[in-house]
């Protein structure tokens, strides 16, 4: 006799009682971008309610997510031309643009979780992920390292609850986690952006972080999108080194390789819905040619469906107020 599977299709009750993947409000992780200043939400015109913000503005935004059951935000910074160097000095500095903006938040929202983005592209003139060698052209690995190190201090000593260095130099967790550890701080985590790839679909983020490079890109460091092997060889390299969370960057053109880390690691994996697929939908919705927020949670179903523990998202706000009002 043939398998009927319509049978627990066909009462509502049961199918949602059967349902395998759910998401969750907790699962949802907002990026927020803070710039120097007073007064400032700049909305970007690639990604719809986006937006770049002073801090006094950021803080007003906390109280939203919170006030929507958010618990988690990722922070990056986003720097002027004028205070931008080789080096990213504003990122080595405990009075910097990210130090001062982890501090207050955290004094304001204390149990808000806060998770800063560990990198240099926002804070170089060149708009790399760290030093130079002038010689190659492309960013110096160890010498990146070193200033990492630094940087993750200064987090950690800001209060931050959690570092996610994205900058994908070799051996970044090792790194962090011998610095932390030696100072104190080993029981801050690390989120590992250990598969990002080299990826078109970032391209509206460079808008909103202005951090484009100003010559080349960065496939030197960050992984050929045709590499599936390889993407499994680098989260695990991220797991062995100390990594507490492992990444994919991007999210929707990958979910295979989301699907082959779960089932070859025991870690919570994050995914980034990253800039171009929030771009995407929300063209999408603005043509009037998806509904738009039926197509928006069956999207996150499918990462969670991957493997996905963790859901960093553009879409966090409106996504609580679906889960908040069940109206999926």
């Amino acid at each position: 006799m043939f398998k009927r599977f319509r049978r627990l299709r066909m009462n509502e009750n049961l199918r949602s009682m059967v349902r395998e993947n759910f998401l969750n409000i907790d699962d949802l992780i907002y990026p927020l971008f803070v710039v120097n200043g007073t007064g400032i939400k700049k909305e970007i015109s690639s990604m719809p309610n986006v937006f770049q913000m002073s801090l006094d503005e950021i803080l007003k935004e906390c109280k939203i997510i919170v006030d929507l059951g958010i618990k988690a935000i990722i922070l990056f910074g986003v720097l002027e031309k004028d205070k931008k160097d080789s080096c990213g000095s504003d990122a080595l500095d405990d009075e910097g643009l990210i130090a001062r903006s982890i501090r207050e938040i955290k004094k304001e929202f204390p149990n808000l979780f806060v998770i800063s983005d560990l990198c240099f592209c926002e804070y170089t003139d060149h708009g790399h992920c760290g030093i130079i060698n002038m010689q190659t052209k492309s960013v110096d690995n160890d010498a990146t390292l070193e200033i990492s190190a630094k940087q993750a201090l200064v987090h950690a000593r800001a209060g931050v609850d959690m570092i996610a260095p994205s900058g994908m130099m070799d051996g970044i967790i090792e790194t962090l986690r011998q610095t932390l550890d030696q100072e104190g701080f080993e029981n801050l985590p690390i989120m590992a952006y250990s598969t990002k790839f080299a990826s078109s679909y970032y391209g509206p983020f460079r808008d909103v972080a202005e951090s484009a490079p100003s010559y080349g890109d960065r496939k030197s460091y960050q992984m050929d999108f045709a590499n599936g092997k390889e993407a499994l060889e680098e989260s695990l390299e991220d797991e062995r080194q100390g990594a507490d969370i492992l990444m994919v960057k991007p999210a929707l053109a990958y979910l295979d390789i989301v699907k082959e880390i779960s089932l070859h690691s025991n870690l919570p994996l994050c995914v980034y819905n990253v800039s171009g697929e929030y771009a995407m939908l929300k063209a999408a919705e603005k043509a009037g040619v998806i509904d738009y927020e039926k197509v928006l949670y069956e999207t996150m179903i499918a990462f969670k469906r991957a493997g996905a523990k963790l859901i960093i998202t553009y879409h966090a706000k409106e996504l609580a107020k679906i889960i908040k009002d069940k109206k999926l």
